[in-house]
């Protein structure tokens, strides 16, 4: 079977392993050249993912059987619909069921229409002193979000971000005035307050089979301070919860996923892929943050290697509506992941320096290597303006994992480079389960 991945970040780094591991040929679009998946793949073809007529062009020539997505942006151009309209399978979301984040006021609306749990008061303006009164409602407690795509970047949050109402309504009038996210709209949500999380899982439309919680962190400096990322690093633990969560959190916030599914099945919008869901964890249980139709990245690279079942057949799974009767199999153990980014990343990224990965070491070490967004010239790597690769430790424990993830990230050498090295550490996890102690007495 010829396996298409459509991407050329670590997350499609993560998915390209999966399909090499079950004995796939491998097949990539990707707008840059990944080091990691062009060694991986039997071919590749460098373009632009959102234009769909080549990336059509280039699966039939290559007799594709299986496509998978990995961003947001292909599916929203359609490129799952063209795919499929050319009689290729496709384990990634219709442009129709990806609306379920390319559109965040969708988002809410399809919450509020089947009364599902974990929603949070959220209103959508075109007017930001239309929506003075409602963040006024709220004391300024809210978060500023484009209905739109913003990789991630273009949220604001009270008492992170915004520390007043008139701040809250600026940064509004900014997003409509700008188009931040690509429409002059913009969703104001009341603030939550707990400890984030994700959960992932494999839908065929109908049967969701979760994966493990995980814990990004989104913020660029050490102790959650400075702007909002892609995701600097996340971690995960072996009982397939986090040390501040507890059984009912899970399922809770697994529940509220198949909600969603079931609701968009009744909308004819049939969701087939993994579904990302962000949560916060409250005082009054896991509250939605924000569906994702993709995996996350770096929580990908947490799951992906855990997964011992065939990967390729989960993912065919899906496309068949099959995942009733299939296995999903991974191993037990912690994992610790840090990204590698250019130095200024968040703000003025210091790009085009070359990146020196002693891959074996990190082999040695015990740790797994994946490229993102970097640029491969004469067998050396350089950064771009994004992420540009990321170590993963994986061990019994967190903090096991997160000295090997450590340890290999000595292995990776060059000038203006930045890590978040706080990611995993004891002192940060303890930091996280004293304050969901404090919120829950």
């Amino acid at each position: 079977m010829n396996v298409l991945v459509i991407g050329g970040g670590a997350r499609e780094h993560a998915i390209s392993r999966g399909v090499v591991r079950s004995e796939h040929p491998l097949f990539a679009v990707m707008k840059n050249a990944n080091p990691g998946i062009k060694r991986l793949a039997d071919d590749f073809y460098l373009h632009d993912e959102t234009d769909v007529e080549p990336v059509v062009e280039y699966a039939a020539a290559h007799a594709i059987d299986l496509a998978v997505v990995g961003p947001e942006a292909p599916e929203e151009a359609g490129v799952t619909n063209a795919l499929k309209d050319a009689g290729i399978a496709v384990a990634s979301p219709t442009k129709e069921a990806a609306a379920i984040e390319t559109d965040k006021e969708y988002m809410r609306d399809l919450m509020d229409r089947y009364d599902i749990p974990g929603s949070l008061e959220a209103r959508a303006f075109s007017d930001a002193e239309e929506a003075r009164e409602f963040i006024e409602r709220h004391g300024g407690a809210v978060a500023v979000k484009p209905v739109g795509l913003t990789g991630g970047k273009g949220v604001r949050v009270a008492g992170d971000h915004l520390h007043s109402v008139d701040d809250a309504v600026d940064y509004a009038s900014r997003v409509i005035d700008k188009k931040i996210g690509g429409a002059p709209r913009v969703l104001i949500e009341e603030r939550a307050v707990g400890e984030e999380f994700t959960v992932q899982a494999f839908c065929d439309g109908t049967t969701i089979l979760p994966t493990p919680a995980v814990q990004d962190h989104k913020r660029l400096l050490p102790n959650d301070e400075g702007p909002n990322t892609g995701g600097m690093g996340s971690y995960s633990h072996a009982s397939g919860m986090l040390p501040f969560m507890n059984g009912s959190d899970y399922e809770e916030a697994v529940g509220i996923l198949q909600h969603i599914v079931d609701a968009l099945r009744r909308e004819g919008r049939p969701y087939q892929g993994v579904i990302y869901g962000q949560f916060m964890l409250t005082s009054d249980g896991p509250k939605v943050i924000e569906i994702n139709a993709r995996w996350g990245d770096p929580e990908a690279m947490n799951i992906i290697p855990l997964i011992e079942s065939d990967f390729v057949e989960l993912n065919m799974a899906m496309v068949e509506g099959t995942l009733g009767g299939t296995q999903l199999d991974m191993r037990q153990a912690s994992t610790v992941c840090k990204y590698v980014v250019p130095e200024g990343y968040g703000r003025e990224p210091n790009d085009g320096h070359r990146v020196a990965v002693n891959e074996e070491k990190i082999t040695k070490e015990g740790g797994m290597l994946f490229y993102a967004s970097v640029d491969e010239h004469n067998g050396q790597v350089y950064t771009t303006t994004s992420r540009s690769l990321a170590v993963l430790g994986v061990a019994n424990g967190i903090s096991t994992a997160e000295e090997i993830c450590e340890r290999c990230l000595g292995h990776v050498q060059g000038d203006h480079l930045f890590i978040r090295h706080d990611i995993g550490t004891a002192a940060l996890v303890n930091k996280r389960v004293e304050h969901m102690h404090r919120l829950r007495r």
